[in-house]
């Protein structure tokens, strides 16, 4: 691996000339076994899984305030490394049955296995009783690409069926939506917050691993159990009554009903002339809820710029993951340690801070560091604090957000999620020629990464976010060898309790991304200009109107 070695960098600004020697001794301060000690630390037993509102929770910010003091960062929130998140923990109860009835008999679908429900709804019980079933296509209503699956369609007391994706990937047609790579519009929070404006009782989404980008049981894990949410002021009433996935094969035993199954389903929506299709059935269930109000934390500490200290970069990482399953436990391991996801990311954020903390003078603008709560429950520490910023999100010049590291070695490439969004992967691409490296795009843009993590949050806010992940080709072992480990990742501990900290893992190729990260920041940090979107992103207008 070529660290990153003394060189001048011109300050890319028309109005910044100068030239700054990039401090190497403080890059030098990232080190894997250092690293390595934070990630253990943070996906330890000890910590409980990380979740929200749990001691696993407690326990977790002790450790941050005490990294946080140490490195010498100060207090961003009056005073206090403290955000409040108010959340709202619905805890549905998993004896529950989605019946489903018609002319030719009834279906009971369970709960795990068959589908997954639960509301948003703050409320101890909901009955649906009878609410006729819509197959609605991919469930999207976008007038930018001519596209309207609930035209003609009055939904409300209906439960809506819809595809899972966007018409783009089902058809790799690179004129249709945006091809192979998954828009907003194929996001499961998309579709639910779409049927729910449409007037929907219900909303169903059909499970399939390629379109979704997850398996089934990666629902099945995910959705089960505590479900929080951000407190709202009509405890959410706006939602649908139930919201929910159908597993592929309960799919085709509920759209059998209207001599339909999955695949036959799927063409008729891409049709130009495809309606909403009533599957000549209902849809009931009682869902009981346990509910908690708590507060969660984010966590943000200040480096004060020493020139322009009211301009604001702004680095992220998700300390949270998924807590304690009793039931798991009863069978061996029900503690979800989240090591890759999240425990990487927020160690690298430490030893970031680390590393600026080493510099002989401040950066000329502010650094935040933020450690946000709740992402894995929908993004939701970020989307309180994009939504109640410490600092007006105008004066934040540009971000990066970390969401799991690299663990099996330094690679020839580095992987820009959203590839071909901002300018901050140009500052990307120069840091990384130092180290003989090329920027590529993501491998699988299908599965909405892009969406699936803190920094969009602030994108669709305007603010231009960096958001990476590991690179492909390995230096020695090459491409393939890069795909597999990150197929075994997904397939074998992807939000399971097998995503453990391994003392044997090549931590080189994190430190290689880090210091790249250190070099944008460092940059960003010190000149005078402000990175944009390009040209023809959706987020570059409501940039310009923030910075008017």
């Amino acid at each position: 691996m070529k660290k990153l070695i003394p060189y001048l960098l011109l300050i890319a600004s028309p109005a910044c000339t100068d030239e700054l020697e990039f401090p190497t001794k403080a890059a030098d301060t990232i080190r894997a076994d250092e690293l390595g000690q934070k990630i253990a630390q943070l996906a330890s037993d000890e910590l409980e899984g990380r979740g929200p509102s749990s001691e696993g929770e407690k326990k977790t910010l002790a450790y941050l305030v005490e990294e946080y003091q140490r490195i010498g960062l100060e207090p961003a929130v009056d005073g206090t490394y403290f955000q409040d998140v108010p959340l709202v923990d619905i805890s549905a109860s998993p004896e529950m049955t989605l019946t489903i009835t018609s002319d030719q008999g009834d279906l009971e679908l369970a709960f795990g296995q068959d589908m997954m429900a639960w509301t948003k709804r703050v409320q101890e019980d909901i009955a649906e009783e009878g609410s006729e079933l819509v197959f609605v296509g991919y469930g999207v209503v976008a007038p930018e690409y001519e596209w309207n699956d609930y035209e003609g369609l009055d939904v409300a007391g209906k439960t809506v069926v819809m595809l899972v994706n966007d018409p783009g990937f089902a058809t790799q047609d690179e004129k249709l939506f945006n091809g192979n790579a998954m828009t907003y519009y194929g996001r499961w929070t998309y579709k639910f917050e779409e049927a729910a404006r449409q007037g929907a009782r219900g909303a169903l989404i059909i499970h399939e691993t390629d379109a979704a980008g997850y398996g089934w049981e990666v629902v099945s894990g995910s959705w089960a159990g505590s479900q929080f949410d951000l407190v709202s002021a009509d405890g959410n009433a706006s939602r649908c009554a139930f919201e929910g996935w159908l597993s592929g094969e309960a799919a085709n035993r509920v759209l059998g009903l209207a001599g339909l199954d999955v695949q036959k389903a799927k063409k008729k929506a891409l049709e130009k002339s495809f309606q909403p299709i009533p599957l000549g059935a209902t849809a009931s269930i009682t869902i009981q809820n346990e509910i908690v109000r708590s507060t969660s934390k984010n966590v943000i500490g200040l480096m004060k710029g020493s020139k322009r200290p009211d301009e604001y970069i702004i680095i992220m990482a998700h300390w949270d993951h998924l807590g304690l399953d009793p039931e798991k436990a009863k069978e061996g391991d029900g503690i979800y340690n989240g090591a890759v996801d999240n425990a990487s990311g927020v160690a690298g954020l430490l030893e970031l801070a680390e590393a600026f903390s080493a510099l002989e003078k401040n950066p000329e603008r502010s650094i935040l560091f933020a450690a946000v709560t709740a992402e894995e429950s929908g993004l939701l520490g970020s989307k309180h604090y994009a939504e109640n910023p410490t600092v007006p999100l105008s004066q934040i010049v540009a971000g990066l957000n970390m969401d799991g590291l690299n663990y099996y070695g330094a690679t020839r490439d580095i992987t820009v999620v959203g590839y071909g969004s901002s300018e901050l992967e140009d500052y990307l691409r120069e840091a990384a020629k130092v180290q003989n490296r090329v920027v590529t795009p993501e491998d699988t843009p299908e599965k909405g990464y892009y969406f699936r993590s803190d920094h969009f949050q602030f994108a669709k806010m305007g603010v231009p976010m960096l958001y990476t992940e590991a690179g492909i080709e390995h230096l020695e072992k090459g491409k393939e060898f890069g795909r597999a480990q990150n197929e075994a990742y997904t397939r074998d501990r992807y939000h399971k309790p097998s995503d453990e900290y391994d003392a044997s893992w090549d931590l080189t190729g994190a430190v290689q991304d880090l210091e790249l990260f250190f070099a944008v920041t460092w940059r960003l940090a010190n000149e005078e200009s402000w990175p944009n979107w390009y040209e023809g992103n959706a987020f570059r207008a409501i940039r310009d109107a923030s910075r008017q």
